[in-house]
């Protein structure tokens, strides 16, 4: 069986989506499936050796000049394959090109549109190139903002189409009005016609299920997976777990630097510790991609640190490679990213768990959830600093708490969260809706 997995790049920076959407192309390859990855938009950016392939399909150059300029859709196709070279696509990338929902409505209409509207060209160049080279049986979207390709691939293929669902709803509401319900009607409208939608856990599967208007067991759903290599194995000790009990504590965060992940929040919930005598010497160690727009807000929450005179007890680390991200997890006693949205896959945490680190989150979106099933950390009231400051003190003062917390974590994670258990659901699942007979173009 031959799948295309479509994943759309983030412009360069690390991206849960992106991440996880390679991982489980490797492993499913790894259980035997004809996997290939190939991005969308721009080319991916991992932190695991990269199995997707140089060509990018609808490269985001071709599809930004015919959604503003249409005439540019009659451009020669050798101009066209120019315009998706990888290293023209990073280096537009780097531009600083707003990705920003309240900037986008009309583009990501456009998009849900597809073979309706000004991208009908960019359409039929895509489904061309996977008939005459790829000839898939199931085309697996990593995001639903894709599946406007959907009907197409179905038509003129025969392929069956499956859909990662991956926090859509909360791109799709910042949208502004008309776009926003325009692009929920298209969406709608779109995934009711995909062979299978999945969603990583149940808040999620549920919740799109009300936004999209169909059964929640519609959805199915498989938990996202971790290649754990190179995370230590459950109880095997680490420069964290050596903290001494009035050794300065340290709080990690590791996702995007951006107000819907609430660093302002942490840093709020640090000045409440740092003013408690019962602590030790706290600090907030943070990592994560930071978008030349969200600048000012760093700078910000830095400057208000000044001016309360800790402005040393919030160190930020830029992205980080794969080996620098589990160093970073290694070290800390505690990941927390207070997020102010309802979060629906949470990587990160899983990846924390993985290291052996209790987590401290808001109790929205998928967060419940995951600590019910793992067991491995706190909740708080989202938005509530004073209760996160609580929260976080309680998990640094009781050491056992946390050990605990870390440890039922970490088994959990490798015991139900590799990804070779994940690409094996995702595999049975591409089993039951795969059409009969060969693919398009076999004999």
């Amino acid at each position: 069986m031959r799948v295309v997995h479509l994943v759309a790049g983030a412009g360069g920076m690390y991206c849960g989506s992106c991440l996880f959407g390679n991982a489980l192309a490797a492993a499913l390859r790894r259980a035997g499936c004809d996997a290939i990855l190939a991005p969308v938009y721009t080319p991916l950016r991992t932190d695991e050796p990269d199995v997707s392939l140089t060509q990018v399909a609808l490269g985001g150059l071709n599809v930004y000049l015919q959604h503003r300029w249409p005439a540019t859709a009659k451009m020669p196709r050798w101009i066209k394959r120019l315009l998706d070279n990888p290293r023209l696509l990073r280096f537009a990338s780097r531009l600083a090109v707003s990705n920003r929902p309240q900037q986008l409505g009309e583009l990501t209409v456009a998009t849900l549109q597809a073979d309706e509207g000004p991208l009908r060209g960019e359409i039929d160049r895509l489904v061309d190139w996977l008939a005459a080279e790829l000839r898939p049986d199931v085309v697996h979207l990593n995001n639903a903002l894709l599946v406007g390709l959907a009907r197409e691939v179905r038509r003129r293929l025969g392929a069956a189409v499956v859909c990662t669902l991956s926090g859509e709803d909360v791109f799709l509401e910042k949208l502004p009005q008309p776009f926003a319900a325009e692009a929920q009607r298209l969406l709608r409208q779109r995934c009711a016609e995909l062979d299978a939608l999945i969603a990583p856990n149940r808040y999620y599967a549920n919740a799109m299920a009300g936004y999209l208007n169909i059964a929640p067991d519609k959805i199915d759903v498989i938990p996202l997976g971790l290649n754990l290599e190179g995370f230590p194995k459950p109880g095997q000790k680490s420069a964290r777990q050596l903290r001494q009990p009035r050794q300065r504590a340290t709080i990690g965060y590791l996702a995007r630097v951006c107000p819907d992940k609430g660093l302002h929040l942490l840093a709020e919930a640090l000045r409440v510790l740092c003013n408690l005598p019962t602590m030790p010497p706290v600090e907030v160690c943070a990592a994560g991609y930071l978008h030349p727009a969200d600048r000012p807000y760093l700078e910000d929450i830095l400057r208000q640190l000044a001016q309360w005179n800790i402005a040393e007890r919030l160190r930020y680390l830029g992205e980080l490679d794969r080996p620098g991200k589990i160093a970073l997890l290694q070290s800390i006693d505690v990941l927390c990213v207070p997020t102010i949205y309802r979060e629906s896959k949470g990587l990160y945490v899983l990846e924390a768990w993985a290291a052996g680190v209790p987590a401290v989150l808001p109790a929205h979106g998928a967060f419940p959830e995951m600590v019910a099933d793992t067991g491995g950390g706190l909740l708080f009231a989202p938005g509530d600093v004073y209760d996160l400051a609580d929260t976080l003190k309680r998990m640094i003062l009781n050491r056992q708490l946390a050990a605990e917390c870390g440890l039922r974590a970490q088994q959990a994670v490798h015991r139900k969260y590799d990804i070779a258990a994940t690409a094996q659901r995702v595999l049975e699942l591409y089993q039951r809706i795969r059409p009969p007979g060969p693919r398009t173009g076999e004999i």
